[in-house]
């Protein structure tokens, strides 16, 4: 997780400076983590929104880099949607994970078959200590093979 966070504080430094933090990659799942701490806290006593949405966006993005690395094509993406909802306040430790494997194989395979662009929607749920969902996140990823 060494290398993965050094990614994070390199090209995601107001990420990694509140507190988000990469727990868990593998071929199927990614898990994020947060702590709720002064830099990410919000007037009413929880995590800032956008904390969340960091942390929640990163989950998807692993996953989906990780294919995209593999498939060894120059593939472009980027977010152009997303949709996020609050359910509890986020306070403690929260863990984003996103389990869309299948959806991020699929995609990147017609990117790379078909040469044409993609979007796929990739979801995240943060959770609490007792498993509780605080939040979900959804992101459109649009995917593209470079010429």
């Amino acid at each position: 997780m060494f290398r993965t966070n050094l990614f994070v504080l390199l090209n995601l430094p107001s990420a990694f400076l509140s507190g988000v933090r990469v727990q868990k990659v593998t071929a199927e799942s990614v898990v994020v983590k947060v702590k709720y701490r002064w830099i990410n806290k919000n007037p009413f006593k929880s995590m800032y929104w956008a904390t969340q949405g960091m942390a929640s966006e990163l989950a998807t993005g692993l996953l989906l880099l990780q294919e995209v690395s593999k498939s060894n094509k120059k593939i472009a993406t980027l977010v152009t949607a997303q949709q996020g909802t609050f359910t509890k306040k986020a306070v403690g430790t929260i863990r984003f994970s996103c389990t869309d494997s299948a959806k991020v194989r699929e995609v990147v395979k017609q990117a790379v078959l078909t040469g044409e662009g993609q979007t796929v929607t990739l979801v995240s749920e943060g959770l609490d200590a007792s498993n509780a969902i605080v939040s979900r996140f959804e992101y459109q990823w649009s995917l593209k093979l470079k010429p």
